[in-house]
């Protein structure tokens, strides 16, 4: 089953700065093969659910072998069996709506 995922993952006890700890999962979903897009405060991510669900493990992995003693992670969690539709179908879809009329 497909699924797409808005993941914000925040590594905590290891100051201010978090980019490092992002730039981790970037690449994390990156070597999934994964199609991910990140924005200011997370990342979509979508692909067959097993494998999105194994990179989310990975980036608390990752994470935690960077020396963060906690990592908390808030998720939304989409699926839909009606028809086939991307990250990239939905952001169209609501462009063309915001497109001027002709």
């Amino acid at each position: 089953m497909n699924v797409m995922i808005d993941l914000c993952v925040v590594p905590l006890g290891v100051g201010v700065s978090v980019s490092p700890h992002v730039a981790a999962c970037q690449r994390v979903f990156q070597d999934a093969g994964l199609s991910h897009q990140m924005h200011a405060y997370g990342t979509n991510v979508e692909g067959e659910w097993e494998a999105v669900f194994a990179a989310v493990r990975r980036c608390h992995e990752v994470l935690h072998e960077m020396g963060a003693p906690r990592v908390s992670t808030s998720m939304r969690v989409g699926t839909r069996t009606d028809r086939d539709q991307t990250m990239a179908d939905k952001i169209s879809s609501v462009e063309q709506k915001l497109a001027p009329a002709q």
